[in-house]
């Protein structure tokens, strides 16, 4: 249903226009083709219904981090609706303006204060009618719980309304309550659709259904860049009900079973073309220093950390739903992107963009993961073959071979302090992993920080936090090295270094809370300290573990996390993603790595690939430092950062290893 269809069936209402560029983010770029600024026709925003509920529009999309609850608490702040009147319209490319996609902790910064403004110009638009249908003052008027009062009179905003479309540009000075003001911003609301969620009664791309639909499965290569030379599909084909489609190297088996379809794709016979791999999970690091554009810097003074390649391991792993309709597409996937996705399938059947709608049902998480369709193409491919809406769910062995990985890094540094602790030189050298995160938080005189861009062997992306948790680890380890030169307290060292304020406010929370200055040094436990800064966040980490002397096991013991984005919009949605982050990232710091040798990923399968456990997890404690004075910023990130070099400190002070790579433990 086209966005005018879905008004008309509305019943018509006010929607107001918010005009605003939307920021082309550090994954996916720009969209490939139209218009990337904020629509200018009426209903981009939002809707009132003539029964008073509100009906919001975003191309965001809610993968766990409950931007679908703080988007709603915008609205029910600047307009003073009811909460329960208060729908969101999320990730579907026909209903919602153009986004460029949950990326980059971007929700916050960007989204929310979009729709708040959205929703503030609502209500004005709300206190102009009821002025006029009154004959009163404007300003004898208040709007309060989905109504505007005049003395004894009141009118719902539907009545206000009556079904009619208001065309509306919301304009630059609209006004906005103060953070110290908020009332339902500010505050712990529950997710919104918390009930459907734990019950199960939500269903993700993975449960989806359409009449007549067929499940799919694809036959992949035995290593990557390997090409078909022949296929014998005989023995499926005889499977009652198969069908196959071959298209060149791809190759793919439908049925109306989804256990039909596995035993039809194992009963392909095809014989593969391979090729000679260029470097694998023991050599990749020295691979990455060979094939640096433009050559790589003199590593003779500098210290080498090396960072492994590693999966995301998403709750869902990749699905999607594909229908054809004449030459119109739509489907429906788990995707932080789905504009992008839209293009890639516009560009994949060479249609118009118009042609295809991507709808993203609440997704069970990415970690930036999942901004491309890769199942959505393949989905759609089959289904324009056959016929017929087509099934895709990948399982989790071809989500950990086939999906893009967090970039395995080769990483140098070298650094030189006065006797006083002053940092006096700096030296950063990043190679692949990337950029983000890349440049010291700390007042240093003389600094030279560069990324590298290389080859990489294997398929690779963004993951939470991007290249900020591969340069944290080695900028903030290094920070101890340092320290230990000077015989200067690693606490005490970086607050000698650090002249941000936001910094410094974090590592004094964090340490005040760990209780640091008091720690007391027993035989086998370590304690480390880390801290940074990236989109908008500052974090403090400190952290105590265990350290066997016989066999070198680590256990976490205790982390303590201050983190301050601005204004807290949820405070207990913000403790979920600040520890949720450590909790993930303890399987980065600790054990986490992706394996490969000869094209092929080794350890693909949840058996052979640690991720963190219950009985991993430390005691978790947070701080969250509530900065009204200034803008929210995203939390999705960058809480995750500092928690390896937290642990590779506490290992160093517990053991007098110093372990430069990532993971610690392999």
């Amino acid at each position: 249903m086209r966005r005018r269809d879905f008004f008309a069936a509305m019943g018509g209402g006010i929607v107001v226009l918010l005009e605003d560029d939307i920021l082309a983010q550090e994954t996916g770029g720009p969209r490939r083709g139209g218009n990337t600024a904020a629509p200018a026709e009426i209903g981009a925003w939002l809707h009132i219904g003539e029964s008073g509920d509100v009906t919001v529009y975003t191309g965001k999309v809610e993968v766990g981090q409950n931007a679908r609850t703080s988007l709603t608490q915008a609205v029910v702040e600047e307009l003073h609706a009811p909460l329960s009147s208060v729908h969101m319209v999320m990730a579907d490319t026909d209903l919602t303006p153009f986004d460029i996609g949950t990326v980059g902790s971007m929700t916050t910064p960007r989204m929310w204060p979009q729709i708040r403004s959205a929703a503030a110009a609502a209500r004005e638009v709300l206190l102009d009618l009821a002025a006029t249908k009154w004959n009163v003052d404007r300003a004898t008027l208040k709007v309060e719980d989905g109504k505007v009062r005049a003395g004894t009179r009141s009118a719902g905003f539907g009545e206000l309304t009556r079904g009619e479309r208001l065309t509306r540009t919301i304009p630059s000075s609209v006004a906005l309550a103060k953070a110290g003001e908020w009332k339902t911003a500010g505050t712990s609301i529950p997710k919104v659709n918390g009930h459907a969620i734990v019950t199960g009664a939500h269903r993700y791309t993975y449960d989806l259904k359409r009449q007549g639909m067929l499940y799919s499965k694809v036959l992949y290569p035995p290593q990557f860049g390997a090409t078909l030379v022949s296929l014998d599909a005989s023995a499926a084909e005889a499977i009652p009900g198969v069908q196959v489609v071959h298209e060149g190297n791809f190759v793919a088996v439908a049925a109306s079973e989804a256990d039909v379809a596995v035993k039809a794709v194992a009963a392909l016979k095809a014989e593969w073309k391979t090729v000679t791999a260029e470097a694998d999970s023991r050599t990749v690091f020295e691979y990455f220093k060979k094939t640096a554009q433009g050559g790589a810097a003199n590593s003779a003074k500098l210290t080498p950390y090396s960072i492994s390649y590693i999966a995301h391991v998403p709750l869902e792993p990749r699905s999607a739903l594909a229908q054809w309709d004449g030459d119109k597409l739509t489907v429906w996937t788990g995707s932080q992107r789905p504009f992008g996705v839209r293009s890639e399938l516009a560009q994949e059947f060479k249609i118009p963009e118009e042609k295809v709608r991507v709808i993203v049902p609440d997704t069970g998480s990415g970690y930036g993961g999942k901004h491309n369709g890769d199942a959505a193409v393949e989905a759609a491919r089959i289904a324009k073959a056959l016929g017929k809406p087509v099934k895709r769910n990948w399982t989790r062995e071809e989500e950990m071979t086939w999906a893009y990985f967090r970039p395995g890094g080769s990483i140098e540094i070298g650094g030189k302090t006065a006797p006083d602790g002053t940092i006096t030189e700096w030296e950063f050298h990043n190679y692949n992993s990337g950029g983000s995160g890349l440049q010291s938080p700390y007042e240093i005189a003389s600094k030279k920080e560069q990324f590298h861009q290389t080859k990489s062997p294997l398929r690779q992306g963004s993951y939470r936090g991007l290249a900020a948790t591969a340069n944290h680890f080695v900028r903030e380890s290094y920070m101890d090295e340092l320290a230990e030169g000077v015989k200067m307290d690693p606490l005490e060292f970086r607050l000698k270094n650090a002249k941000d304020e936001r910094l410094r406010a974090v590592i004094v929370a964090a340490s005040d809370k760990f209780g640091w200055k008091s720690r007391k040094k027993t035989a086998g436990r370590g304690f480390g300290i880390a801290a940074g800064f990236e989109k908008g966040g500052y974090v403090a980490t400190c952290t105590e573990v265990s350290v066997d002397a016989k066999t070198g096991a680590v256990k976490v013991l205790r982390a303590v996390v201050a983190f301050e984005c601005g204004a807290v919009v949820n405070p207990e949605h913000l403790r979920n993603q600040v520890e949720g982050a450590i909790v993930m990232g303890l399987g980065g710091a600790l054990f986490e790595e992706i394996q490969f040798a000869e094209g092929k990923i080794l350890n693909n399968r949840l058996a052979k690939y640690r991720v963190p456990r219950f009985s991993d997890t430390p005691v978790i404690e947070s701080v969250l430092l509530d900065r009204k004075d200034i803008a929210s910023a995203g939390s999705g990130e960058t809480p995750i950062v500092g928690i390896a070099p937290a642990i590779g400190n506490a290992i160093f002070d517990a053991s007098g290893k110093r372990f430069r790579r990532l993971p610690l433990m392999a």
